[in-house]
């Protein structure tokens, strides 16, 4: 198989990676208001993704940086057409990460609560405008033939953009949620299996709406993988189902796992959907940029191949060993001795 095939999915195997990760972060965060009943509990909360959340976030500059090498014509055209929403992403990023440090620097209760607000803002925007931007790039974008992009950012906000965006925001909620169940004890734990329940039913319905209308975009283009989208749509479905009840059952690891596993294959239903492009044009198909036309040379596409095979497994090794030290609960009673201490 041709480099640029195989880094076609690479590259989307990268993103995978991030929305699974990054995106329990996010759901984390939009969790805060509803399960942070007093301090200690928000703590508590934003305590089970204190050591890894931003280790999570270098996931999305690696498969940016690869998009980059890759597929120079599809970065130069995705990130000049797309800049307002990703400039957004990133502020919001930002407030997060921001919030994170600083949080904890004073004890008001207004200093407090308006990184809490801020945390949330950062995390809501991102799961929601991140399903967007995937969803404009499988469904297509006016792109002219000079392969730039004629829209604007209201171009983006139609109707299937903004139905995957409210379907990731959902989906990463729903998986941060697990998180929290998983991690934490008490009563934080148990409003977090409780908000699962009430977060489940919007979740499939926005999921299985999602399914099918890529479905439906990627028949309508005749996608030489539509056996592919169907088979990774029906696993996702079904692994999203299996969290709904493994959450019922209180087995936190296996309703992590299964949401896991849900995000892993609604990705690659979008992603498989969009293939052989990169990026359609809805001006008109012939100005597409598809994996062949927007990918660079086979020598670049080489010595990115050997540097991916030596450092991509002590990435993953490092991130492993990370979880690993990190996996045991936050505890409210140990959050409450530590606040102890503190004074």
């Amino acid at each position: 198989m041709d480099l640029a095939y195989v880094w076609f999915f690479i590259v989307g195997v990268l993103f995978v990676g991030y929305f699974v990760l990054d995106g329990f972060d996010f759901g984390v965060g939009m969790s805060l208001p509803f399960l942070g009943k007093d301090d200690v509990s928000r703590r508590q909360i934003i305590n089970t993704i204190g050591p890894v959340w931003d280790l999570n976030e270098t996931w999305v500059i690696v498969a940016g940086a690869c998009l980059f090498a890759a597929f120079p014509e599809w970065y130069a055209t995705l990130f000049s057409g797309f800049y307002l929403a990703l400039l957004v992403i990133l502020l919001a990023l930002i407030a997060r990460g921001v919030s994170f440090e600083y949080r904890h620097q004073r004890d008001s209760l207004r200093w407090k609560r308006g990184f809490d607000r801020m945390i949330v803002i950062g995390s809501a925007l991102p799961a929601l405008l991140w399903g967007v931007a995937v969803a404009n790039i499988v469904q297509g974008v006016p792109i002219d033939q000079d392969h730039e992009f004629t829209g604007s950012l209201l171009t983006l906000l139609n109707p299937y953009g903004l139905w995957v965006g409210v379907t990731t925001l959902l989906l990463f909620w729903l998986h941060g949620v697990y998180f929290i169940a998983l991690k934490t004890d008490g009563q934080v734990q148990q409003d977090a299996h409780a908000l699962a329940r009430r977060l489940a039913i919007p979740t499939v319905v926005f999921a299985a709406g999602t399914v099918v209308w890529t479905y439906v975009i990627a028949a309508g283009r005749e996608a030489p993988l539509l056996w592919a989208v169907i088979a990774c749509g029906v696993i996702a479905a079904l692994a999203l189902l299996a969290s709904v009840v493994a959450n019922a059952v209180k087995r936190d690891g296996w309703a992590f796992a299964a949401g896991a596993g849900t995000i892993v294959f609604a990705v690659l239903t979008l992603w498989l959907a969009l293939f052989p492009f990169v990026m359609p044009s809805s001006t008109d198909i012939a100005y597409s940029l598809t994996i062949e036309n927007a990918s660079s040379t086979d020598y670049t596409l080489t010595i990115m191949t050997w540097a991916a095979v030596i450092f991509l497994p002590l990435v993953l090794l490092y991130q492993g060993w990370t979880y690993w030290i990190f996996r045991k609960r936050v505890t409210r009673s140990r959050i409450e001795k530590a606040a102890a201490l503190a004074h």
